[in-house]
């Protein structure tokens, strides 16, 4: 961000307005030029076009090496600490990138690269796109607006990228409909699909699909304040308080490190369940090895984002047999994505804790250490013990409930694993390995309520999240025991929680009738039991299907394009973004009775 810093020269009032407009065309320099990277990209251009490209590269370059000029003489006070060493990291970037146009003996290295270019200008774009974000974040927007009009962008950016030529299969087309709800469904990390992933796809239609799914389950406030406070120097307070409810960090201090450790903690779970899911499909799938990388890469993270994409049939490796390990790993990802970043944060702070407690008693003896008391929080405990019980109960249920319907031609082994899978995916992801439209009706009941309730808050997973369930179950117990206050795992629960929990539960059931109601009118001749399905694995963006998603008209497609961006986003959300917020009054009502049962 550009502060300008020569205050004997210009009224400060005059610096702000410069200020804001170098920014702004900044920022459109930046969005101008990553949108003549994803043309270059996804379309086969011609000399004329790829000439206008060129100019517009050049073009690009010559204002990103003003800026940083214009930065290092009046905003070096701002450049303080590591941004020193990325400043000038960046700014070489720049000069390397034109340097074989200078120096012509470089023609031949890799400096005069179209690509080297173009990845310069493509990371130096997204560090100023991400800093125009959180300087708008920091603007006073409102949060619930911005994160709402945040994934309606990248949904939409998402959308282009799967229609452009290189993203598809030879000889495929795919329509706008299509286009929008397979870019939702990754984006919201649902994992409904209208088309088959691999055979419409191609491999660079695939990765975008990809990138769609990481942005979606990291969150795309956090990717782009990430960028702009570690390559930038930081936030503004506004965006620092958004940031740290959103990662569940304590403290402002910690914040930076609290997003390069979810970061890193993402990637390591998702880098060894990629190695897993590697190791059991090995020599099983009749491809290549980059191919098996690829394919283990992609379910890995589809798994522990809680999207639910697949680019196989996973019903081939059931009736195949031997990969129950391949279920088990799947199963484990959906499970730990679908915990949270503020409970893993939390559980983070334990293992610290007991680490540091283990290596200062062995190196030095029975000295007495200062003992924490409360290393789990309330929600940590709430999230563990409601994803086991849900887990444990699911499988019981469904094993039950299936074992000579759906799983009797099974292995016994596989019939457990099978019924732990299907336990495991209807909270969160959706990933299918047996039919769902074959279960019966009280199995599909069971599903039906485990997607609904989803897993932890501010995780990957969908639903009304355990904790809301959690704080209703107190409350309700509150009532009945007619206690004034709601308590949990011997602490009172404030007020606005339950409020809040109580919204969450009303809106979640206003949006599920609405949609079913809305569906039902629009394709009377689907099954009723099959739309209620549909509708209630698109508003807790699970993914699950019984089969009837490719058969939707555009209207329809429209209609759970709008439940899964407003499952992932959030009824609540939603609707405070397009209300204006007023301030509590400082005077009251007078109070008054209403009769409740």
């Amino acid at each position: 961000m550009i502060t300008l810093d020569f205050k004997r020269l210009l009224p400060p009032r005059v610096q702000r307005r410069i200020g804001f407009a170098l920014r702004i065309a900044i920022f459109t320099v930046a969005m101008a030029t990553l949108g003549a990277l994803i043309f270059d990209y996804g379309f086969t251009i011609g000399d004329a076009e790829r000439t206008v490209l060129s100019q517009v590269y050049n073009s690009a370059w010559w204002i990103f090496l003003i800026a940083f000029c214009f930065r290092l003489v009046f905003a070096r006070k701002a450049i303080r600490g590591r941004n020193v060493a990325l400043t000038v990291i960046g700014g070489l970037a720049l000069l390397l990138a034109e340097l074989p146009a200078i120096w012509p003996a470089l023609q031949a290295s890799v400096l005069a690269h179209p690509l080297f270019l173009k990845s310069v200008l493509g990371i130096y774009s997204v560090i100023e796109a991400s800093t125009g974000i959180v300087g708008f974040i920091n603007r006073k927007t409102n949060p619930a607006l911005l994160m709402a009009a945040l994934f309606a962008v990248i949904m939409l950016i998402g959308t282009l990228l799967l229609m452009l030529p290189r993203s598809l299969a030879p000889n495929v087309s795919l329509s706008i409909f299509d286009g929008l709800f397979v870019a939702t469904s990754a984006v919201c990390i649902t994992g409904l699909t209208p088309v088959d992933i691999a055979s419409t796809f191609s491999l660079e239609g695939q990765i975008v699909i990809l990138l769609l799914i990481q942005t979606g389950g990291l969150g795309v406030m956090t990717i782009t304040s990430f960028f702009a406070m570690f390559f930038m120097g930081g936030a503004g307070l506004q965006g620092q308080f958004a940031l740290r409810d959103m990662v569940g960090s304590d403290t402002f201090s910690s914040l930076i490190s609290t997003l390069l450790y979810i970061l890193g903690f993402t990637f390591i779970i998702e880098l060894c369940g990629a190695v897993a899911i590697w190791l059991n499909v090995h020599d099983t799938l009749n491809l290549t090895v980059h191919q098996e990388i690829f394919f283990a890469i992609f379910h890995s993270i589809s798994a522990f984002c809680n999207a639910g994409f697949s680019l196989c049939s996973l019903q081939e490796y059931v009736i195949e047999g031997n990969h129950n390990w391949l279920f088990i790993t799947l199963s484990t990802l959906v499970v730990l994505g679908g915990l949270g970043f503020p409970i893993v944060m939390n559980l983070k702070r334990v293992a610290a804790y007991w680490l540091r407690k283990f290596f200062g008693l062995f190196f030095s003896g029975l000295r007495r250490r200062q003992r924490i008391v409360h290393l789990t929080n309330i929600n940590t405990k709430i999230v563990l013990t409601g994803t086991v019980v849900l887990l444990i109960c699911g499988t019981t249920a469904i094993a039950c409930l299936e074992w000579n319907n759906t799983l009797a031609s099974l292995p016994t082994a596989d019939r457990l694993v099978q019924s732990l899978f299907a336990s495991a995916c209807a909270r969160t992801a959706g990933f299918c390995s047996i039919p769902i439209a074959n279960f019966s009706l009280l199995a599909l009941v069971v599903i039906t309520l485990l997607m609904w309730v989803g897993g932890g808050s501010q995780s990957t997973a969908g639903g009304v999240k355990i904790n809301t369930i959690a704080v209703m179950v107190a409350n309700l117990r509150a009532v009945i025991r007619g206690r004034s206050a709601t308590t949990l795992l011997g602490r009172e629960i404030p007020a606005e929680s339950v409020r809040r929990a109580s919204a969450v539960v009303t809106a979640s059931i206003i949006a599920i009738v609405v949609g079913f109601v809305t569906l039902l009118s629009i394709e009377p001749t689907l099954s009723a039991r099959s739309i209620l399905f549909e509708v209630v694995s698109a508003i807790s963006t699970v993914g699950s299907t019984m089969g009837i998603t490719s058969s939707l008209c555009g209207a329809s497609k429209i209609v759970v394009v709008l439940l899964m961006f407003t499952g992932r986003v959030g009824l609540i959300t939603v609707l405070m973004s397009i209300t204006s917020q007023t301030p509590d009054t400082r005077y009251r009502f007078p109070k008054d009775n209403i009769i409740i049962n």
